[in-house]
């Protein structure tokens, strides 16, 4: 205890000292190029002490940190911060603003007078529903060697042929032309159905791999496309989920596809989260360092100790818990998939904390936000969104779809916790207090029970 008792003195002394000092974090540089109308100091100094930029007066937290915006003009811009005897010199160059006069015009789509035979290249390769390389368009992710029917191209998309009435696209660069003759349509030649404690497992005969998209809903359906004897082509599969769907999964094994619908586990009330497999993902680490809060503190470290201890609390609650990292190390974003997936995990929690662009305001931007993919994990997120910002008082940020690598994993409810803005000055003097990072995990844990024992199942 005396030993903790010290380290927690010393721990506190030098964050005294780091915030007696004028350090700006961001920009990273004295001299820098920014192409926005505005950007942002972000740092921390000496609250006793009036702290200026160009002349105007900071507002600087009582720990220490600041956010300051600044507009820019086209060409050189100099800043000079000054607090007390210390004073720090910015120059940022902004780009010359070029004024577009013309008509945008979109890239066409060229179709072709023949189909075209290609296949996947690589594993997880997206099939998306416009060709745009971002946002909520995923409709599946192929394995290598699915073949795929080609009619036509838009920039670097080409588009492909599902049925007469269904077509998306995928991405050049993840397919390789076939050199021979066009594919014929695949057979289903039967369906096999057997469970076991965890799963409903089902198994689709094919003699060849083709295109297929799994969709969420009270019927969870299933698609295998250029499928002949059925009509337009397209095999559908559909299976009743009785309350909340809970993760699943579905793949090639050779030409055989295998799917795995994940069983709701029976809970007790007493104890809700006893036996349940959980993977806790601590952001960054190592060379990814996140982003920078105003006093210093590195994201990845921030993100560690709420990890660690949220890992406490579940496993006092009965959990099986799993940490994708537990020191300071690279990870990336497909290892921590893999390795939750490799855990048969039930949930999946990454933790970070967030930050901004350029030509935003740290100041009006605050509070926890959680992002989600698919729609199975939205109810765990706003059990856990409900609870943090309840308990631990941070802003509602909102629960947002967002297309994360993280959060693209079906196997388990996976979602991405932005629990407060390391920039803005009073957000980020939460998260370094060491209260307030166990406070956090204990709404976070109490949010995962609720979602066990409150909604509809």
């Amino acid at each position: 205890m005396k030993i903790k008792l010290i380290f927690g003195l010393i721990l506190f002394s030098v964050i005294t000292q780091q915030c007696l000092a004028l350090d700006v974090v961001y920009p990273r540089k004295n001299q820098v190029t920014i192409n926005s109308a505005s950007t942002f100091f972000i740092g921390s100094s000496d609250a006793a002490l009036p702290l200026t930029v160009n002349g105007e007066n900071v507002t600087v937290h009582p720990s220490g940190g600041f956010a300051y915006v600044v507009n820019l003009k086209d060409g050189k811009n100099t800043f000079v911060l000054q607090s007390g005897d210390e004073i720090k010199t910015y120059i940022i160059e902004k780009p010359v603003s070029k004024t577009y006069t013309g008509k945008y015009t979109p890239p066409p789509l060229v179709e072709y007078s023949s189909k075209k035979n290609y296949y996947t290249a690589y594993d997880g390769a997206p099939l998306r529903g416009t060709p745009i390389d971002s946002g909520i368009n995923r409709l599946s992710h192929f394995e290598k060697d699915v073949p795929l029917l080609i009619d036509g191209e838009k920039s670097n998309f080409y588009r492909v042929v599902l049925n007469d009435n269904e077509k998306a696209w995928i991405a050049k660069t993840n397919v390789k032309a076939f050199e021979g003759y066009l594919n014929s349509p695949a057979t289903v030649s039967g369906r096999t159905f057997t469970e076991d404690d965890k799963y409903y497992i089902f198994t689709f005969n094919l003699d060849q791999k083709t295109p297929y998209v799994m969709s969420e809903g009270p019927l969870f359906t299933l698609k295998f496309y250029n499928v002949k004897d059925y009509p337009d082509n397209t095999y559908v599969f559909t299976f009743p989920i009785q309350g909340k769907l809970f993760g699943y999964q579905g793949n090639y094994d050779g030409n055989n596809f295998i799917l795995k619908i994940r069983k709701y586990p029976k809970i007790d009330n007493n104890k809700p989260l006893k036996g349940r497999v959980i993977t806790i993902d601590a952001g960054h680490g190592g060379t990814e360092i996140g982003t920078i809060g105003c006093c210093g503190h590195k994201e990845k470290d921030i993100n560690l100790a709420i990890s660690q201890y949220l890992e406490q609390e579940l496993q006092a609650r009965g959990a099986v818990v799993y940490m994708t990292r537990r020191i300071d190390n690279n990870l990336g974003l497909k290892e921590r998939v893999e390795y939750a997936n490799g855990k048969d995990s039930e949930l999946l929690i990454s933790i970070h904390a967030n930050a901004l662009p350029d030509g935003a305001d740290p100041n009006k931007h605050s509070g926890t936000s959680i992002f989600y993919y698919y729609n199975q994990a939205k109810p765990l997120a706003d059990k856990i969104l409900a609870e943090v910002t309840t308990q631990v008082g941070t802003s509602d940020d909102k629960v947002r779809q967002g297309s994360l690598a993280l959060v693209r994993n079906t196997n388990a409810l996976s979602i991405l916790i932005e629990v407060a803005y390391m920039i803005n000055p009073e957000d980020n003097a939460k998260l370094i207090n060491t209260e307030f990072q166990k406070q956090c995990a204990k709404s976070i844990a109490d949010g995962i029970e609720k979602y066990f024992t409150e909604s509809e199942q």
